[in-house]
């Protein structure tokens, strides 16, 4: 589901910083309109999100059907059917098992090492600059085009297309719709040939270890695998640098006082890193979509089958009934609940973990560098990356 597509979002508010993102009441399920004039069930207390999020009657993949509206105007590789995040049962848990263990807590505690050695190398290449220097460009997006590309084992020629393919794969309606085809099909090429290149030469990285599972696993459609490694690739790397620059903005622009203490105190870094990634979203699209397959009851409401239902994380993190503090008073404290920036379920984010890795790392290691970071230019001043799930600066100057 698209921004657009979302509870009416004003496009006035498209240019604010997504920390101020006006979130509405809470309350029962109710219908809303859709910009295309479709009615839909918005979903908005923290139980109930839960409840819609983990119910298999609530379902993804027949949002995607053929007699079903069109999800966006141009082709992107978010509402692409074959994607793993748009499957449901048996075929979901297939591809889902292919990635098992892979981005478990352990398995990604493993990887702390050389990712905080790539932290510290993008950090020496930044203190060399003389500021102001832009943040954007010189950290939060090489940091994890890095880390995406040494946990997959791409090349540089494959690096220097990340964001390319990255720009027409969230695209924001912006490109022409033949243009994205044509650059989505050289990316489903580039992930069909890492792909057999791995099952002829296999090694130690991750697409390699996929290659064997979905090999074990059996009855996986090629396009399947291949817009899994696609989502892989793009979006390892495009969360991340959409939660640095959004943190970095709020923190650097409204809450100055607590940017030494990150950089003092890893445990407060995490903890920060988990507060500012419940409610900051990674963009303007706060529902989640589900197609409703029989008559469901939600919070006292009968939800009718063949319904759309939005569950929306940020009103359900917001919740006062389970977080009761006004939302950033304290960046330190422990949440009260988990978070459902990431969804829940059987849909929940397999990549969380390495996302909680690399915020907390990045954050705690760039304030223990430069204690004395601060912006170079307004908060209103900044320009807007808009993609199809994410929005973040598109450059950010600082100076120290």
């Amino acid at each position: 589901m698209s921004a657009a597509e979302n509870t009416g979002t004003d496009p006035r508010q498209r240019r604010l910083p997504l920390h101020r993102t006006v979130v509405g009441e809470v309350g029962p399920p109710r219908l809303v309109t859709l910009p295309d004039g479709s009615p839909a069930w918005l979903v908005s207390r923290y139980p109930e999100v839960r409840q819609v999020l983990s119910d298999a009657r609530f379902r993804r993949s027949r949002l995607y059907a053929a007699d079903a509206p069109a999800r966006t105007a141009a082709p992107d590789l978010v509402n692409n059917p074959d994607l793993m995040f748009n499957q449901d049962g048996p075929d979901h848990l297939r591809l889902r098992r292919t990635l098992r263990g892979a981005f478990t807590p352990r398995a990604v505690a493993r990887w702390q090492p050389w990712i905080a050695a790539i932290v510290d190398q993008c950090l020496d290449a930044l203190v060399q600059r003389e500021p102001p220097v832009d943040v954007v460009a010189a950290y939060t997006l090489p940091l994890p085009v890095m880390v995406i590309s040494r946990l997959m084992g791409l090349d540089g020629s494959a690096r220097s297309r990340l964001r390319h393919w990255s720009e027409h794969a969230f695209s924001d309606g912006s490109h022409d719709g033949r243009e994205v085809e044509s650059v989505l099909g050289e990316f489903a090429a580039f992930g069909a040939e890492l792909l057999e290149r791995r099952r002829r030469t296999p090694g130690e990285d991750l697409i390699s270890s996929l290659v064997r599972a979905a090999d074990e696993e059996g009855g996986i459609p090629g396009p399947q695998l291949v817009h899994l490694v696609c989502g892989l690739v793009v979006g390892g790397h495009d969360s991340t640098m959409t939660m640095l620059g959004n943190s970095l903005l709020y923190l650097l622009g409204e809450r100055p006082e607590c940017w030494p203490r990150l950089g003092a105190d890893e445990q407060a870094a995490e903890a920060a890193a988990e507060r500012l990634m419940h409610l900051i979203p990674l963009g303007d699209d706060q529902g989640s979509a589900r197609h409703a397959a029989e008559d469901v009851e939600v919070g006292g409401v009968l939800i009718p089958a063949g319904s759309v239902v939005l569950a929306d994380c940020l009103m359900a993190d917001r919740d006062p009934g389970v977080f009761p503090a006004r939302p950033f008073d304290d960046l330190f404290a422990p949440l009260e609940a988990p978070s459902l920036a990431f969804g829940a379920g059987p849909h929940y984010c397999l990549g969380v973990w390495l996302a909680k890795l690399e915020l907390r790392l990045g954050l705690h290691r760039l304030a223990a560098r430069l204690p004395g970071l601060r912006l170079a230019e307004p908060m209103e001043s900044v320009d807007w990356r808009i993609g199809t799930t994410s929005r973040s600066p598109r450059r950010l100057l600082v100076t120290w």
